[in-house]
């Protein structure tokens, strides 16, 4: 599916990105809604997303502040952020308090992203990140379904109920979709064991 022509400047600014983090010899992870689009799901959203680990995060934003881009480290205490122009880019240590590990940057794919190479995030990892974003504040199962449909093929379900059995929120994502045909629960049921 090509990229929509107003998406353009920012796959431009994830691939500037991507180049400076293979240059820093930082591991990296494309995440986000591009991660879904460079595995074959729908369009991208506003911004880009990396994963990279904690240590890591002020030797990336010096190294992104030094080329031009703009830095930003926002309250949250997860993740840092650089703009080129009015373009977002989140460089995340913490994503749904899950701290990125080394082990986290090796559940990727080497893909191709609009013609340059990186390490993007597994299918698996993607739906994890999106079921646990949901609570009692935010609880929106209509952004995770565009996901779980595109992707159902590459996801590990039986790895994502283990992973999220602890959110309520997840475990009724996960019925939603076995009521809609994405997954059978019935089917993982004995691989919780």
């Amino acid at each position: 599916m090509p990229l929509p022509e107003d998406k353009q400047p920012l796959i431009a600014t994830l691939k500037r990105v991507a180049y400076q983090l293979k240059q820093l010899g930082v591991p990296f992870a494309l995440a986000g809604s591009f991660a879904v689009y460079a595995r074959g799901g729908q369009p991208c959203d506003h911004d880009v997303d990396f994963l990279i680990r904690a240590e890591d995060a002020e030797r990336v934003l010096a190294a992104l502040v030094e080329v031009g881009f703009r830095g930003e480290v926002p309250p949250e205490g997860w993740l840092v952020k650089v703009y080129e122009d009015d373009r977002l880019v989140d460089l995340i240590y913490t994503p749904v308090q899950r701290p990125v590990t080394d082990e986290t940057l090796a559940d990727v794919d080497i893909l191709p992203v609009n013609a340059v190479h990186m390490p993007v995030l597994s299918a698996t990892e993607l739906m994890i990140h999106k079921v646990l974003t949901y609570s009692t504040h935010y609880c929106d199962f209509a952004r995770g379904l565009p996901l779980a449909r595109s992707l159902r093929e590459q996801i590990d379900w039986a790895r994502v109920q283990r992973e999220t059995a602890h959110s309520p929120f997840a475990r009724a994502f996960l019925v939603l979709l076995d009521g809609l045909d994405v997954l059978s629960l019935a089917d993982l049921a004995p691989m919780r064991e």
